[in-house]
């Protein structure tokens, strides 16, 4: 074989080689070669969920004070003790108005002997004045004299009435006497928990200024929940949906209610509009105290053992709603499918697939391969409809 001819069968050769290696390369480092993001269609339950955070809060509870002024006496509760409607709480000195009680009742000693008199000196005029009359009937009295007696019985029957009401306002002062004495002794006005006292024995309370609080009792059998939601998803919440908690102290465990209403009035903090939804949970065993922090959970939507894929796989078209959608499948011989396939409940992160799918199958989700830019998938791919 000639130099010229070895010269070109190389050069022939290297070129096959080139073209070769150009084609290995392109075709494995083409993105449309690489393989999509998939998931697998699984079953599990999933609820549709509105977050907010909360702070309980007892149900009920009475700011108990003082309606007369003096110097507390004594306080026999604490902070924590149960107590019940009608047991004492604190004495007031009741030196003051024990003297004013006794006053009222020696007045009134008083002025119901002055009754007793002023009647009979109504029984005695009335006495004379029928005398006097029996005596014109017979002509042996002058008229002056009849006059004069009827005149002594009106104002007899005066006097009596007008101490009457004397006695009837002594009688209302007594009362009030009494009510003011009985105030020196504070009594709980309901079933509940001493959950705060604000003031101390010895203090010198004055009702002239400011009713003083003495303590607050609560009931801390059923406490209340207020969850601050935003405006965003205050329109997503209804009254009587479900919903449940979680306390700090027990993130494991959950509370469940229904809410019971929707302030409506916000509150801004920060910029942030926020609506107080209320709702109620029994507490008999006093787990749940004031203040505690709460992570709220409204349930929209919830349902069990249903087919679910990821919200990333599917496209939702506009004239549709949001109950249809398709999807893309990987079938087990690496091709593609597009189907459609109907959506029940979802949230941020799943939906149900009512129909169109089976569970084990992998369905194409809408992200970028690894290595590749962009979220959308390269025409290269094969699909099969």
């Amino acid at each position: 074989m000639t130099t010229l001819k070895k010269t070109a069968l190389f050069l022939a050769l290297a070129a096959g080689l080139a073209l070769a290696t150009h084609q290995w390369l392109g075709r494995n480092t083409d993105p449309a070669g690489t393989s999509p993001v998939t998931a697998a269609v699984q079953r599990g339950d999933l609820s549709d969920l509105v977050t907010a955070t909360g702070v309980l809060q007892p149900s009920g509870y009475v700011d108990v004070g003082a309606q007369v002024s003096g110097q507390l006496k004594v306080i026999h509760v604490e902070v924590g003790d149960q107590v019940g409607a009608g047991d004492l709480l604190a004495e007031i000195d009741p030196t003051v108005y024990l003297a004013q009680v006794d006053a009222s009742r020696a007045q009134l000693r008083n002025q119901r002997a002055q009754l007793k008199d002023r009647e009979a000196q109504l029984a005695l005029a009335r006495l004379q004045y029928r005398r006097q009359q029996n005596l014109m009937a017979d002509n042996a009295t002058s008229r002056e004299a009849l006059q004069s007696a009827e005149a002594g019985l009106r104002s007899a029957e005066a006097q009596v009435e007008a101490l009457g009401a004397q006695i009837a306002q002594t009688e209302s002062s007594l009362r009030a006497d009494e009510a003011n004495l009985d105030y020196a002794r504070i009594h709980a006005p309901m079933d509940g928990t001493v959950v705060s006292i604000e003031a101390r024995q010895g203090q010198t309370l004055n009702t002239n200024q400011q009713a003083p609080t003495l303590m607050r009792i609560a009931d801390l059998a059923t406490m209340t929940v207020q969850a601050k939601v935003s405006e965003a998803d205050v329109g997503k919440l209804r009254p009587g949906m479900k919903v449940y908690f979680t306390t700090l102290g027990e993130p494991g465990r959950r509370w469940y209610s229904e809410l019971r209403r929707i302030e409506p009035t916000p509150v801004v903090e920060n910029n942030v509009v926020l609506y107080n939804a209320l709702f109620d949970i029994d507490n008999p065993q006093g787990r749940l105290m004031s203040q505690m922090t709460t992570q709220v959970f409204f349930v929209r939507a919830e349902t069990e053992d249903v087919l679910l894929v990821p919200v990333s796989a599917l496209r939702f078209a506009g004239q549709n709603g949001r109950d249809r959608a398709r999807i893309t499948v990987l079938g087990n011989d690496g091709a593609l499918q597009e189907r459609e396939v109907r959506v029940g409940v979802s949230n941020r992160i799943q939906a149900e697939v009512l129909d169109g799918l089976e569970a084990g199958e992998q369905v194409v989700l809408n992200v970028a391969p690894a290595g590749e830019e962009g979220g959308e998938r390269r025409s290269g791919m094969r699909m099969r409809f």
